[in-house]
């Protein structure tokens, strides 16, 4: 059995860690073209094939519910971020894709969020960064999140 005073410990450090990191790598959305809540969005239509998610993978990565997932895509779709049509393989569902204009905001975003973030990360070496990695991803196989584990590099932070 896992010692339980040791995993609270962990745990706490690890969520404080995140919180602390979160809040300033936040700072990279003040009077940026994307929210960070858009940019979470993106970063889901961004990975997959041809731009375009199911908007159930996009809801299923974000950490908000569902209906608000929906009004801020439809808010996306209405700026111009965004398009949806519905999903031809599923007709209770739809899909969104990144527009030109979308696309490019993320990529400038992007860049420039993964700047900050292996600026806050650079006080791991790269063995650490490659170990937080493996225990993360076997913290989250073991929750049973069907999440994409093996994604190469990321372009965000926020992330989960």
């Amino acid at each position: 059995m896992t010692d339980r005073r040791l995993a609270v410990a962990a745990w706490e450090a690890l969520f404080r860690a995140q919180h602390e990191m979160f809040a300033r790598i936040s700072d990279d959305f003040e009077g940026a073209q994307l929210t960070q809540a858009e940019y979470d969005v993106m970063l889901t239509v961004a990975r997959a094939p041809e731009m375009t998610a199911r908007l159930r993978d996009v809801t299923a990565n974000m950490l908000i519910s569902q209906p608000s997932v929906s009004r801020l895509v439809d808010r996306m779709v209405s700026s111009g971020i965004l398009s949806k049509c519905a999903d031809p393989d599923d007709g209770r569902g739809s899909l969104v894709t990144a527009t030109d204009q979308g696309a490019s905001a993320f990529r400038a975003m992007a860049a420039a969020h993964a700047r900050t973030i292996a600026e806050h990360m650079s006080a791991l070496d790269d063995d650490e960064l490659a170990t937080l990695k493996t225990l993360s991803d076997k913290l989250r196989s073991s929750l049973g999140d069907d999440g994409d584990l093996e994604t190469g590099e990321t372009d965000t932070t926020h992330a989960d």
